[in-house]
């Protein structure tokens, strides 16, 4: 217990602990070496155009706008993540891990001085936006806050409550002038675009829809906001499939008239004074943008004024928009040249036609405009272009620095508590005392020798919340393997008793397609050339270090030899095609008890895929069948529910013929108007459980079979400085009088056992039951 060796004495009932010492070579407190090339998670430029703030492997560093030079500016112990310069050019404010969160710190970058914490919470801050001239700054808060961060008190305020969720947000920020902080919030877990103004106090949703509008920017000129959504569906369960970038006018504004700016040619300029040229100089050099001026935020209608201002074909994503003079530029990440995702921008200009452009051949997930050039985070390298180009050039920051895996561990340990601490679904933990086990474990932290110790300590620590869909997982390369070996499969199933006599060939294998000649009853006798001896594993002789493009096998049948070449397959491919062929034995069964009358279908999980199976079995099968059996037996979960339910709720509500031709109903499918049973058991999981309790809230049919495996939160997962990741379940699943799934699952109408004797018997009572209460609903 408690990661000792003890000695428990049964006569006595005494515990003693086992003495021992072993040596060990603290490897992870060695200091290892890093690159910042090609490893940059966030970066920021400063006003004037000099230097470069970065972030490498959770390390803060400053360069110039080059790269040539470069400092280390934190230790590295705890981790950085986001930075911003300040109006001054040498003041950073960033944030960085405390006690597991990420609160914000200043520092200057010339290092004259200790970093200053600026908050001190147990909540992560973040996402930093700063206004025009930098002197204020908003930024996110734990689940539920938006603060606004004075840059010269250094004092922050909440200034708006709301359910923002801590984590898969879209970044706050400032109107042009100042005036409004945008935001977004949710409402049914879809968000919602929000401007809060800050002189009054007032907050208005500006869209209101029950779908996802994300990741909303102001335009320079004050007019509009744009943002990412697919307009007619909500982004959950499934997320956002069909993203588009649309932007809102906040007011009914008129385009403006050529014959205006024709008689701007006849009004005279008038003169600046040298001095007042110098100021304006110095301004236009720090920023280009104009200050706008007091803003219309005119909410009625506001839906009105929303249009589409990307292409209808591939999605669109992640707008951002900046301004030069006259034209301004929104920059956005889509699919729609040959369905990969890249860098694109789409220019606007007063009586001018726009254009859109593919910027880089891959997406960016960071753009920083200054003066009249934008630098971009693309493949985790900072890069470089000017307004209005299509050739970004990476900035080269080759720059080696030193970390060491305990403190990074320990770090990491840390911030997964506070993670989980922030969202997990249940705020009463399950009962458990969670800051109790951060105390608890955190005294193995110490003690942690290697990377397979803290995926032992960690996944301990997350199992004590007795809860589905949590996990870290981690990977270094200081556990990279060496030695590899993979078997070609290639869908011959051989005899028990006799191992190398086929006695089968799994349907769709490499072994079942044409001109491949091997029959059950044949006997192995060569593997590429090789004579197989009968006192060596079968296998061995399938096994390769790498995938094999083709084999040669050779099988003796009734005393004669004969010789066939075969594609291999991967293991996990031969297991898919056992469990088709599991399907397709059910389909086989169904159809012979029900005389044809069933349409069979089977999902091995909740995925598109899957569901793109199910419909296709629907298609195939439903409207010529009188009823519907749909197997979620070991299912393991996914995210479709909404849309099995949707399609197996269809009910017919109208009648349709041609011209003596024959009455058809409508919907083409209308499973709801017949008979449907469920099939669930205890490897029924997730999705599948959420699918069930659907089912039988909107009585669709009856469920046979057993209960299913109470593992069902809906969840995602965070990374941490190494890549490594945890699972966050932070969405609760319950049904309507509120019984939380995870605690109940779901039981079936008529319980039915599947034993181990009836699957080694290949007997499926379950099954079979099914297709009798079906034939009974039918008579």
């Amino acid at each position: 217990k408690d990661y000792s060796l003890y000695i428990y004495d049964v006569a006595s009932n005494a515990v003693a602990p086992i003495r021992f010492s072993t040596n060990s070579g603290e490897s992870l407190s060695k200091e290892q070496n890093f690159e910042t090339q090609s490893n940059i998670s966030y970066f920021d430029v400063s006003p004037d155009g000099k230097k470069i703030a970065f972030v490498s492997r959770g390390v803060l560093f400053v360069s110039d706008v080059e790269g040539k030079f470069v400092r280390q500016i934190t230790d590295g112990k705890e981790r950085a993540m986001e930075v911003k310069w300040l109006a001054d050019n040498k003041t950073l404010v960033y944030n960085q891990t405390w006690n597991g969160y990420q609160n914000w710190f200043r520092i200057s970058a010339e290092m004259a001085e200790e970093p200053k914490q600026l908050t001190s919470e147990l909540r992560n801050n973040r996402d930093l936006t700063l206004n025009h001239d930098r002197t204020q700054a908003v930024y996110l808060s734990g689940r539920d806050e938006v603060r606004l961060l004075d840059l010269k008190s250094n004092q922050s305020r909440t200034i708006v409550t709301d359910e923002i969720w801590a984590f898969q947000n879209s970044k706050p920020s400032f109107s042009p002038n100042g005036e409004y902080v945008l935001f977004s919030a949710k409402r049914n877990f879809e968000l919602d675009v929000f401007v809060h103004n800050l002189k009054n106090g007032k907050t208005i949703n500006l869209t209101n829809t029950g779908v996802t509008e994300e990741d909303p920017v102001w335009s320079p000129d004050g007019r509009y906001i744009y943002f990412a959504s697919d307009r007619t569906n909500p982004s959950y369960p499934l997320g956002m499939q069909r993203s588009n970038i649309y932007r809102m006018s906040l007011d009914w504004f008129d385009k403006p008239y050529k014959s205006s700016e024709y008689d701007k040619l006849f009004v005279e300029e008038k003169k600046e004074k040298k001095d007042e040229k110098k100021d304006k100089d110095k301004t236009t050099k720090r920023d280009t943008v104009a200050i706008v001026k007091p803003l219309v935020v005119n909410a009625d209608d506001a839906l009105e004024r929303v249009e589409l201002v990307t292409d209808r074909f591939g999605y669109q994503s992640e707008p951002q928009i900046f301004a030069d003079g006259k034209k301004q530029y929104l920059f956005f990440n889509s699919n729609q040249d040959n369905g990969k995702y890249a860098l694109w921008q789409k220019t606007f200009e007063d009586f001018g036609t726009s254009k859109t452009e593919k910027v880089s051949d891959k997406g960016a997930r960071l753009l920083v405009k200054q003066d009249k050039n934008i630098f971009a985070l693309i493949d985790n390298n900072i890069h470089k272009f000017a307004l209005g180009s299509t050739k970004p050039s990476k900035i080269d920051i080759k720059h080696n620095f030193n970390k060491n895996l305990a403190s990074e561990f320990n770090q990491m340990f840390y911030e997964t508590w506070a993670g989980v601490e922030e969202n997990f679904y249940d705020e009463n933990f399950h009962g458990i005392d969670w800051r109790a086990i951060k105390e608890r474990y955190a005294q193995y932290v110490p003690h942690v020798n290697s990377r397979n110790d803290l995926r032992i300590l960690l996944n301990d620590m997350l199992g004590e919340l007795g809860s589905s869909h949590t996990g870290f997982n981690t990977a270094g390369k200081e556990e990279r393997k060496q030695l590899n070996y993979v078997t070609n499969e290639t869908g011959l199933l051989f005899k028990k008793d006799n191992p190398f006599v086929v006695e089968s060939v799994v349907r769709k294998s490499p072994a079942f397609l044409k001109g491949v000649d091997i029959r059950p009853g044949d006997v192995l006798v060569k593997v590429n050339g090789q004579p197989l001896d009968k006192t060596q594993n079968r296998e061995s002789y399938f096994t390769t270090p790498t995938m094999l493009d083709e084999m040669t096998l050779e099988v003796s049948r009734g005393g004669r030899s004969i010789s066939t070449k075969i594609h291999p397959i991967t293991n996990n491919s031969l297991k898919d095609l056992l469990y088709d062929e599991w399907i397709t034995d059910n389909k086989e069964r169904v159809k012979k008890w029900s005389g044809d009358r069933i349409a069979y279908s089977y999902m091995k999980n909740m995925s598109t895929s899957e569901l793109d199976r199910f419909l296709l079995d629907m298609v195939e099968q439903e409207n010529r069948k009188d009823a519907v059996i749909l197997d979620l037996r070991f299912n393991t979960g996914g995210n479709v529910h909404d849309k099995v339910l949707s399609f197996l709720a269809q009910r017919p509500y109208l009648q349709w013929k041609y011209r003596e031709g024959k009455m058809t109903i409508q919907p083409n499918f209308a499973p709801s108007g017949k008979p449907i049973v469920l099939l669930i058991n205890e490897y029924s999981l997730s999705d599948a459980e959420m699918t069930a309790a659907g089912f039988k809230a909107l009585k669709l049919g009856k469920i046979i079979g057993q209960e299913t495996y109470r593992w069902i939160i809906f969840t995602s997962a965070k990374s941490l400085v190494d890549g490594s990741g945890y699972r966050l379940p932070a969405w609760g699943t319950y049904t309507l009088d509120g019984q939380n799934l995870e605690k109940t699952g779901v039981a079936p109408d008529i319980y039915v056992k599947n034993s181990f004797l009836d699957r080694l018997h290949d007997k499926d009572p379950q099954l079979e039951r099914a297709v009798q209460e079906v034939m009974k609903d039918l008579k």
